[in-house]
């Protein structure tokens, strides 16, 4: 039986390789480029840049660069410490999925804010939303609402555009779980509480235009405001060892003549012809009940030891155009185009004043840690919409008779479901990056 030579068989071999090797090469490299393209490797650190094999890598986007497609990479640790989104600058632009919820699947909306049950005609005004400058809004999510907000009690304090916030959040956690009334009292249902069972989540409103003590203008008392500015309005302030969110809702309401009141005597008057009282404005006025209403909380939360998290929603403007009983009082049926309307004057300084106080009460609240506090800046998105507002629709069918010579207008609220729901978009966002 014929044996092969070790020699022979190791020539034959080397033949072998170099005839078919460039043929493997030619026909591996395509697969190696196809792999590397659509899975690809992270290149090697060195020794001394090397992360941790617990840390994953994070694309985000650098708002430093001056290129738009500029990206940066940061740990999931270092990210906590990155600044977070700005929601304030933005544009309004057009959106084909529109909102969660309409007014017939919604029974918590208010009457005057049912637009379209009321017979608004126009349509468009559903479709669209907020894009900020500088990162993604992602649309409410109800499920992960309930999720970070399970077992807890959240409240809106204010004044109307709280409830009408409130109702906002309520008809968008509706659509996958329907709340139960389990409290209402007031005039008005100005106080009012819902219990969703499923998530064990609690939604309360409660009427406080001032955050403070205050008498409100009667056809049976005074004909102007009475505030006590350095007081807490106790009929939301009692009920803080229950609560762990709030969301503060303020401005309007100062507007209107008043009296002021602060350690027991007269401070001044807004608006108060006829009363001889020195006339000092409101904005200080507001600075003042702010800064007791979160002054109050932080006290309280850190001798309780009991954490709570606040927001002060900015002051949203009103769009009257001509008289507020005339029809056409707000008429415009798109949003404005960024940079055709500006913040300024009154809507500037009353949004100054939440922004300043908000981070006056973070670094108050500091040393107790048991406090985190936010500013809902809905001023500039809520300026651009003056197509949002329910106009002479906040009664059914106001020209179902021709149009009349007196047409009562709201020109302040929003009609739901409208560009208020964007505010709860944003905080469900800011709940989010403080849950992480």
């Amino acid at each position: 039986m014929g044996v092969t030579s070790p020699v022979k068989a190791q020539t034959h071999s080397r033949s072998f390789t170099a005839k078919f090797f460039p043929y493997v090469l030619y026909a591996l490299f395509p697969i190696a480029l196809f792999r590397f393209y659509f899975h690809p490797y992270p290149f090697p650190l060195s020794t001394t840049d090397q992360l941790p094999h617990s840390n994953r890598i994070i694309l985000t986007s650098s708002s430093s660069s001056s290129s738009p497609s500029s990206l940066s990479f940061s740990t999931e640790e270092e990210t906590a410490n990155e600044a977070p989104c700005n929601y304030t600058n933005g544009r309004w632009v057009h959106d084909k999925m529109g909102p969660l919820y309409n007014g017939t699947t919604c029974g918590t909306i208010k009457d005057g804010q049912n637009c379209i049950s009321h017979g608004r005609p126009d349509l468009g005004y559903l479709y669209w939303r907020w894009q900020p400058s500088q990162c993604d809004l992602p649309r409410f999510d109800p499920n992960t609402f309930f999720h970070l907000l399970s077992n807890k009690h959240i409240a809106f304090v204010g004044d109307s555009m709280a409830r009408n916030q409130l109702e906002s959040l309520l008809c968008m956690l509706a659509t996958v779980s329907n709340p139960s009334l389990v409290y209402t009292n007031g005039e008005d249902n100005k106080f009012r509480r819902w219990h969703f069972a499923s998530h064990n989540v609690t939604v309360s409103v409660y009427w406080s235009p001032f955050l403070v003590r205050g008498v409100e203008k009667s056809k049976t008392g005074p004909d102007h405001n009475e505030l006590y500015v350095d007081v807490v309005d106790e009929r939301w302030g009692s009920d803080l060892d229950h609560l762990d969110m709030v969301v503060l809702s303020i401005g309007h309401w100062f507007l209107h003549p008043a009296v002021y009141y602060e350690g027991g005597s007269v401070l001044g008057c807004h608006y108060c012809p006829g009363l001889n009282q020195t006339e000092i404005g409101f904005y200080d006025v507001m600075r003042k009940a702010i800064k007791t209403a979160l002054g109050t909380m932080i006290r309280r939360k850190a001798a309780s030891g009991d954490g709570i998290d606040v927001f002060l929603t900015s002051f949203s403007p009103s769009h009257f155009e001509g008289e507020w009983d005339k029809a056409g009082a707000c008429p415009k049926t798109e949003p404005y185009r960024e940079g055709e309307k500006m913040v300024e004057g009154m809507d500037a300084d009353m949004r100054l004043i939440a922004v300043e106080e908000i981070e006056a009460a973070k670094a108050s609240a500091k040393q107790f840690g048991v406090l985190r506090l936010e500013t809902l800046d809905v001023t500039k998105l809520s300026l651009l919409r003056p197509d949002g507002h329910p106009g002479p629709y906040m009664y059914p069918f106001p020209f179902a008779n021709g149009v009349q010579e007196h047409v009562q207008n709201d020109c302040v609220h929003w009609c739901l479901p409208g560009p208020i729901d964007t505010w709860n978009q944003i905080m469900l966002q800011v709940i989010k990056r403080w849950r992480s």
